[in-house]
This record gives structure tokens, sequence and C-alpha cells, in this order.
């Protein structure tokens, strides 16, 4: 159940500043921007609310996210907890991606949508709104959101958005957060600090699970270029592991498959909580000299296994044809990987970083390429496509199969 125990100051003024009494109650948007677990998200959403029920009765609104999903988790449950609390009634049509929310004798309705592509933006095409927030703004395409401004029609409707920062030559950074005098924008700027339910302690680990330009823009809420190694803490040689005693309690394998490309398969196995890539298969035709068919990778991937009982394997979602193969031989089951790269890389970071995966000393193809891969000086949020395979299917690993149960997936399954 959500409870908010106090306020910070700053946390206050994004409740309060569209009161009429507020000197900020002229302003036609608010931005709030910074570091994780700043309190942004929950405050924001309870602020948007509470204005919608001061100033309209049987309005349309727009919470918008990454996905439907993630505005459910990130705001949804944790907003309904808040306002069941102080006596609204909530009534969430999930069918229908929207919730009807009532106080008194107003009610308004809330509809939920996802933005993260532009098919996203025919969603949400031909609706009148009086208010519209967004959560993860700068994970939004940007057509999905000028759209979503373009309903906004209703007399003194008003706009919402919060993030965490990502590169500064973003198009939200540039179009809102810099023109934010002439778009008319309130602009607050988020620290850890500003979150009076994060102890110290708390605030010690968050600092300690980033480094590089994600501890810039996560902890320290900066708009920062990438620069240099991804994985920056991972030069040392003290960053690695001898393979545990005691066995492993199973096993599963990663694969960035390649032919032109050198194709690299990891084999984890987990011992208690931790993941340890135990070995690998690593083939460069260019450095070999020739190329490798799909059965000759296939070989190299039971070689690879051994007898040990590897149950799940992921792919990169782009081999259909090495995928199509593993799913006829019926040994294993094979799940296509998710392939979102900087989500990945943020993910695969903080899983090193906790020591939920380890990387063992033998297997020297990904203790080079942790040595070279690097992100692209261009401007843009993105690494440098080259020593970059078994990065790839440790992603893919991180994303697909780490704490995941083997009945949790899609697949495509494995006759037996």
């Amino acid at each position: 159940m959500a409870k908010i125990e106090s306020f910070s100051k700053k946390q206050l003024k994004l409740l309060t500043w569209w009161y009429p009494e507020s000197k900020d109650s002229g302003y036609d948007a608010i931005i709030c921007d910074g570091a994780v677990r700043s309190g942004k998200t929950v405050c924001m959403s309870l602020s948007f609310v509470l204005w919608a029920f001061a100033r309209f009765d049987g309005g349309d609104f727009a919470i918008c996210g990454k996905t439907i999903r993630s505005v459910r988790r990130n705001v949804l449950v944790p907003l309904m907890s808040l306002l069941k609390n102080q006596g609204f009634i909530c009534e969430e049509k999930v069918s229908a991606n929207y919730v009807d929310i009532s106080y008194h004798d107003k009610k308004n309705r809330f509809y939920l949508f996802g933005g993260r592509d532009e098919g996203s933006t025919s969603l949400i095409q031909g609706m009148t709104l009086s208010g519209v927030m967004f959560d993860e703004a700068a994970l939004l395409v940007r057509s999905f959101v000028e759209q979503a401004l373009a309903r906004c029609s209703v007399e003194g409707s008003k706009f919402w958005f919060n993030c965490n920062p990502e590169f500064p030559k973003h198009w939200f950074y540039t179009e809102w957060i810099q023109k934010r005098k002439e778009k008319n924008a309130l602009y607050l700027h988020f620290t850890m600090q500003d979150n009076p339910s994060l102890s110290k302690e708390m605030i010690k680990r968050y600092e300690s699970l980033y480094s590089g330009a994600f501890y810039e823009r996560f902890v320290l809420g900066k708009w920062v270029a990438a620069e240099g190694l991804v994985y920056p803490f991972m030069s040392d040689i003290t960053a690695f592991y001898d393979e545990p005693k005691g066995g492993f309690d199973e096993y599963v394998v990663s694969c960035d498959y390649g032919t032109v490309n050198p194709a690299s398969f990891g084999l984890w196995g987990r011992q208690g909580a931790v993941w340890y890539r135990i070995d690998e298969y690593y083939f460069d035709s260019r450095r070999e000299g020739n190329q490798k068919t799909d059965e000759e990778h296939y070989e190299g991937l039971l070689k690879l296994v051994g007898d040990r009982n590897v149950e799940r394997i992921t792919v990169d979602p782009s081999a259909a044809s090495f995928i199509e193969l593993v799913r006829r031989k019926g040994k294993f089951a094979v799940y296509p990987a998710e392939n979102n790269v900087l989500d990945g890389i943020r993910r695969v970071s903080t899983a090193l970083k906790q020591g939920e995966i380890k990387i063992c000393r033998a297997c020297t193809d990904i203790i080079r390429e942790f040595g070279l891969y690097r992100w692209d000086s261009n401007g843009r949020d993105a690494p440098i496509k080259e020593n970059d395979h078994a990065m790839d299917d440790m992603r893919y690993f991180v994303t697909t199969l780490l704490n995941k149960s083997g009945g949790g997936f899609f697949a495509v399954s494995a006759e037996r």
C-alpha cells in the first residue's frame, strides 16, 4: 500500500504549482527531470489528478509512458493506492486501458497510452483531452508526444512531463527543457535528496550501482553524452573471477549469431543467486579465414554445452535461420532475445555492479571486448558497432533470461 509520510520542499512545489494562489499557476506545462528515485513520478501523478479534479468534471485525460504495462506499474498502481486512502473511488477498465476516478460528485476518466514507437501515434489521434501527463518523457517518440499535445484542446488544459536525463542532443532536452521559457513551462530539477523517503544508506546504495555517463545521468541528474568505455568498471582484471567450486543449479546459453561477423555464445551457470559466465564459444570468420554454416555453429553450441543439462538458450532475434535450426533439432527451447540496446546496457551495468552476474577468467573473448567496447563519439546514445559480439550475447542473457523462470516466457518451443 503506497504511503507518503512527508514531502520535500521541491515535491510540495510540484504538488501545488497549479493552485490559483501559486505564483507559478500561469504556466502551461511543468517539466521535472533529474535523478532516479527522487520522487518525481509519484508526486507528479498525484498532483496531476488533484489538479484535474480541481478544474474539471467529466473530463478526459491521458497518462502516457513507454508502454501501457510500465504506466500501470510505475504510475497507476501506486497512484490508485494513494487516492483510495484519500477517499477517491478508482474503477480500472483493463481491457479498454482507462481508469475512471470519482471524488464526491465529480468523475474524470484517465486513459493509458504507450508511446515508445511511431505506430503508437495513431492510437491517440482523434481524442479531445483536458490534460496529459508523460511519464519517462525522454523514452517516448517525438511524434507521439506531439500528437498527444495536439489533443489537449480544452480550455485550461496543461502538460505534465517527467523523465530521467538522456544524451544532450535528445529532442526533448533541446525542444522542451532548453526552450522552456518560450514553451511557458515550469522546470524543476530533482535529486535523490529531494525524496525524504530515501535514507542516506539507500542513496549510497543507488550511487554504487552506476558509473560513467549512467552515474552522471541517474545519480547527478545531468544530460551528458556517453563517452569512453561502455563498462569502465570492468577494465581491470580484478573484475573477473575463477569458476566457483560446488557445481551449478542450472545452465543457460546466450547467442549472438554471425556468419561474416563473429558468432559469440556464452555458457552461464547459476550458483545460488549469482550467474557465472563459465565458458564461451567465439568464432571470428575474418580471424580464422573461413566462414561456418548454421550446422557448424550448432556443432559449436553442442561442444560448448557438453553433457550439461541446458534447456534454455536465447538467440539474437535477427538470426531467424539459426533459431529455426535449433528448434528443429529439438534439444533446446530457444527464446528470441529482447534487443533494446541502450536499455539492455543499463540492465547489464546494474547486474554487473550488483554482483548478479560474474564473468569467469576462462572467458577470454568477452574480457577482451570489455576493454574495447566504447560509446560512439558522434553525440548519439549508441555504442560503436565493433568488438560487441560477446557484449551482445551477454546483453541478451540479462534482458531475456536473467531472473526469469523457464515457465515465464513466450518461446519458440522445441519438440521433445
